[in-house]
């Protein structure tokens, strides 16, 4: 048996349906994927996998193990068969605007100011969006999302970038204090934004850049949301909205463009929250 050790703390909620957005349990365990070769195919699980994921995941059957200390007993295993797993494919590009696509992504990751030095967290993004940024060579990389399947396609291609399994809010602070957060797609976060900055205060260190983005604005956000209900829960935050929470946290605005194909704010922590 191949075990492939998510080292970035991949975290499992004790059911895998999920419960309202803010009813969510706090994760609780550290999890593996243990890749147990048989002759059978997995069913597809989701549309948003990708086509190379897909036939990863098609020669072998996936199992997730919560490891656990010694002394807490074992954990269950849960099969990839029975997990219920959302449909994130708006996060793809459009392949016929994909030149356009990635250079939006490359505007979004130069706003962050990555250098060698810099510890950056990604929540919620493509994998097209953790490949650029890989690029630019960050001392430490962690990317945050709610699916296993698109943690899993980045964890086969980059074994130093951590995987967080769960919501931004829950993320310990290990691997702090960050210097860039990037908040590619805010509004599938089912948590308030000042609750979200409440969180990166006691996460992120003095000077640190947080980027809240969309690659193809506020009106494809609308189009978006109302194909996908259950993962796009809240709109784009106007500049009026993150003046007020930038000011309850420290926060004061480096940047902001709203426009009708392209939304980019760049917000920067004066002093780090005691």
């Amino acid at each position: 048996m191949n075990s492939l050790f998510l080292p970035s703390s991949l975290l499992l909620f004790p059911s895998c349906k999920s419960p309202s957005p803010y009813l969510r349990p706090k994760p609780q365990y550290i999890c593996t994927f243990n890749r147990h070769h048989h002759d059978h195919n997995l069913p597809t699980l989701s549309h948003s996998l990708k086509p190379s994921l897909q036939l990863s995941l098609s020669t072998r059957k996936m199992s997730i193990g919560a490891a656990s200390p010694p002394d807490e007993g074992t954990v269950s295993v849960i099969n990839f068969e029975d997990f219920t797993e959302k449909d994130w494919s708006f996060l793809d590009s459009d392949e016929l605007n994909f030149k356009e696509h990635i250079q939006r992504i490359d505007q979004i990751i130069s706003a962050g100011e990555i250098d060698e030095s810099s510890k950056v967290l990604v929540s919620i993004s493509s994998e097209e969006f953790v490949d650029r940024v890989v690029e630019s060579s960050p001392s430490l990389l962690l990317v945050v999302h709610d699916s296993l399947f698109v943690l899993a396609g980045i964890k086969e291609k980059y074994d130093t970038v951590k995987c967080w399994q769960g919501e931004l809010i829950y993320v310990p602070d290990k691997w702090g204090p960050l210097d860039v957060v990037f908040l590619y797609f805010l509004p599938a976060m089912p948590f308030p934004l000042d609750q979200v900055f409440e969180t990166l205060a006691n996460r992120c260190s003095p000077g640190a850049r947080v980027v809240i983005s969309h690659p193809q604005g506020r009106e494809a956000l609308q189009k978006q949301r109302k194909q996908f209900p259950d993962v796009l829960v809240s709109d784009l935050p106007d500049q009026m909205t993150l003046q007020k929470v930038a000011a309850n946290h420290c926060c004061e605005i480096d940047n902001f463009v709203d426009e009708s194909g392209f939304y980019l704010v760049v917000l920067k922590f004066c002093k780090a929250k005691n």
